[in-house]
């Protein structure tokens, strides 16, 4: 019976059909890109383990393909609460969950893709001009972002439409 059940909430998961829904900026619009291959570079980083533990770390211009002006990090994110909702023009961001996990969303006008970040060394880069959402934090989830460029308000955009019309014109 145990499995029987198992069974039928694993048959629910598969046959529910995936909804870009989850993803929106608005809630009532969904995001007008199709899936496939965004301009994002994945890093994995090589950690380093012995009886004391285990030690992880990126350097800028190497492990991060730029110079990093900036560190911040998020925690404490409520559930259902999404973080990003934005682009840059101008900064790339390298992200990584440094504990628990999360999803990002990216999307550059004309693609998206979801990625389920989960490993401390493993990241992704964000380049500028990509839009993201971070969502589907665990609880506990600390996300770790080095950033190219110091803060600049104005250097984001948080319209996903303004964003489409902008980066559409630039094709």
């Amino acid at each position: 019976m145990l499995n029987h059940q198992k069974n039928k909430n694993l048959r629910e998961i598969v046959e529910k059909p995936f909804s870009l829904a989850k993803f929106v900026a608005k809630k009532d619009m969904m995001y007008e890109t199709i899936e496939g291959h965004v301009d994002c570079d994945l890093i994995n980083l090589k950690p380093f383990s012995d009886e004391r533990g285990t030690l992880c770390f990126a350097e800028g211009g190497m492990d991060i393909p730029f110079e990093i002006k900036r560190i911040f990090w998020i925690y404490g994110v409520p559930a259902e609460a999404e973080r990003g909702g934005h682009a840059h023009w101008k900064c790339s961001e390298a992200i990584f969950p440094v504990s628990g996990a999360f999803d990002i969303y990216v999307d550059d006008g004309t693609y998206h893709h979801v990625f389920s970040l989960s490993s401390p060394n493993c990241g992704i880069v964000v380049k500028a001009g990509v839009w993201c959402v971070l969502r589907n934090f665990k609880p506990g989830t600390v996300c770790v972002v080095a950033a190219s460029m110091e803060y600049d308000k104005n250097g984001y955009i948080s319209d996903y439409q303004t964003y489409l019309k902008q980066v559409r014109c630039k094709l």
